[in-house]
């Protein structure tokens, strides 16, 4: 069998910031491997393009440019709001305003979205808040192997994911906000 649309693609990968020698940001292990139904849209259109044809036991090796993968760095997602949005039944959650947080918000449309505090300004009183995706702007590059293939069951392809979607623990070279989107377009990402 080779990968093509409606196959569940089970695959060990390590992701690096740019080359073979950058520094690792994710790495899925054969134990736990990413799993998902190929062409139903919740991977990277690149990533699914690298892949196609291969066979289980087959390794792979490509780079995704910020383009094909999530983007260059936007200074429109760069929001600034007030501290008073962290007021919650009338305190100030101090415990959420520190660099670096990454919090859980909604759009006006009511759309999930994460963003990550970049900076505070106690005299304005004003919070930068980077709504980019975490490897907006990064050149990735994966290494991996086919570890499984077999056929997606109708509900598999209904909902665009295998039962066992991202293995459930994917290990991240840090804590940083990466981890918590899959690089490889899986959705809820590394632990999901």
């Amino acid at each position: 069998m080779k990968i093509e649309k409606n196959v569940v693609v089970s695959l060990s990968y390590t992701l690096k910031n740019e080359t073979e020698n950058g520094d690792v940001i994710e790495i899925c292990d054969a134990k736990k491997p990413l799993e998902f139904v190929y062409s139903t849209g919740s991977m990277l259109p690149k990533f699914e393009e690298n892949i196609l044809g291969l066979q289980q036991g087959d390794s792979f090796e490509f780079t995704l440019s910020p383009e094909d993968a999530y983007g260059t760095q936007n200074p429109q997602a760069l929001v600034t709001v007030k501290k008073d949005i962290f007021v919650i039944d009338g305190m100030l959650r101090e415990d959420l305003l520190a660099i670096g947080n990454v919090l859980p918000m909604k759009n006006e449309a009511g759309q999930a979205m994460n963003g990550v505090i970049k900076e505070i300004d106690h005299a304005t009183e004003n919070v930068v808040i980077d709504f980019n995706h975490p490897l907006a702007g990064k050149t990735l590059f994966f290494t991996g192997k086919i570890e499984s293939l077999r056929e997606a069951s109708e509900d598999e392809i209904a909902n665009g994911l295998a039962q066992s979607a991202c293995g459930g623990d994917c290990s991240c070279s840090d804590s940083s906000a990466a981890c918590n989107d899959n690089p490889a377009g899986c959705g809820a990402g590394c632990g999901c």
